[in-house]
């Protein structure tokens, strides 16, 4: 049965490959076509990149920045076999070091703790995929509970400042909330089964 599972795995893998690298022809033929490329990947760059600056604003300004350059240099990517995801991953490292060593010569205090490199094992990837699922099934919640979500976890406000901004008691602040969370745990399970 493992067997099985490796040979349907293997299988499933090629199949993405092969989509990945038509999609890539295509948007190399017609830079309209970057799209398809950019809502695929657009939250596992935004992951990478939160994981390193952890500044919401510059994350954001950093993911534009990693597309931008790699539709701009798109025409020069050749298809090895290797995921486009690590591609985007090394354009935003070198981003990110780029800026770093930016603020260094401005003398801008700076953590250099944040700046990994690209994900170099398995398990970093694991992660960064990880927060990519979350991100997309953040967005896959009601309005409610994914403003709700949104406010406590991504913009750190309290209950209180929660409900002040929906109008709403910090009880239902609560239980959107909770329903928010389970609703993702469940999903997330499903998502690493």
């Amino acid at each position: 049965m493992k067997a099985l599972t490796k040979e349907a795995l293997d299988r499933g893998k090629s199949d993405r490959d092969k989509n990945e690298r038509l999609l890539i022809e295509a948007a190399q033929r017609d830079p309209a076509r970057f799209a398809d490329l950019y809502e695929i990947h657009f939250e596992r760059v935004y992951a990478f990149v939160v994981r390193r600056v952890r500044d919401r604003s510059e994350t954001e300004d950093l993911t534009a920045e990693v597309f931008h350059h790699a539709l701009a240099n798109l025409k020069r990517f050749e298809w090895r076999g290797i995921p486009f995801a690590a591609w985007l991953f090394r354009i935003a490292a070198n981003l990110i070091s780029d800026r770093h060593q930016s603020r260094r010569r401005e003398d801008v205090a700076d953590d250099p703790a944040q700046m990994d490199s690209v994900p170099a094992d398995d398990k970093e990837f694991a992660e960064v995929e990880r927060k990519a699922t979350l991100f997309r099934l953040v967005e896959s919640l009601p309005g409610e509970q994914r403003r709700v979500i949104v406010l406590r976890f991504v913009e750190e406000k309290s209950i209180k400042e929660v409900a002040r901004d929906i109008r709403k008691t910090e009880g239902a602040v609560k239980q959107l909330q909770f329903r928010a969370l389970t609703t993702l745990r469940a999903r997330m399970e499903g998502a690493d089964a």
